[in-house]
């Protein structure tokens, strides 16, 4: 899997970790090894261009997520076929400012948002209940897994 991190914002990302989150969710989503992703981080200006920009809503966000080739989840038997998945666009200052409010590391919150992202970039949403309850199940359980992998690796 190629995935591009570029980190455009004044706050230090540890990228190789996100990048190892990237990796992890893309297999336990069933991607195909020859998928494309990039993850890219902005300050609070940029982000807040992009959000009025696509969202039509002022402010900057936390994440933003821009699918290319609409590509979904594949199924335990059969992988996905290559292709582009997208940008993941993220604020570290914006998910500083959550890390605090929930009462953990910048970098936990980092790695949840990334996450969300890629799983908006497989065409999952959040918009009525039972999409959200699926959403954010999955992303919990990604987020365990990866976490009990570096774990077991350190």
């Amino acid at each position: 899997m190629t995935i591009e991190i570029n980190n455009e914002s004044t706050i230090e990302v540890d990228e190789a970790r996100v990048q190892r989150l990237a990796a992890f969710a893309l297999e336990e989503l069933r991607l195909h090894r020859k998928s494309e992703l990039a993850i890219q981080f902005i300050d609070e200006k940029a982000m807040e261009v992009l959000h009025i920009q696509w969202m039509d809503e002022p402010g900057p966000t936390d994440v933003l997520s821009f699918p290319m080739d609409e590509l979904r989840p594949g199924t335990e038997g059969e992988q996905t076929p290559p292709g582009l998945l997208g940008d993941v666009v993220i604020c570290p200052q914006v998910a500083a400012k959550q890390a605090a409010t929930a009462g953990h590391e910048t970098i936990q919150e980092i790695l949840l948002l990334t996450t969300h992202g890629i799983l908006h970039l497989v065409g999952f949403d959040h918009a009525e209940p039972d999409d959200e309850a699926e959403m954010f199940g999955l992303q919990k359980s990604i987020l365990e897994k990866f976490y009990a992998a570096e774990i077991g690796t350190a």
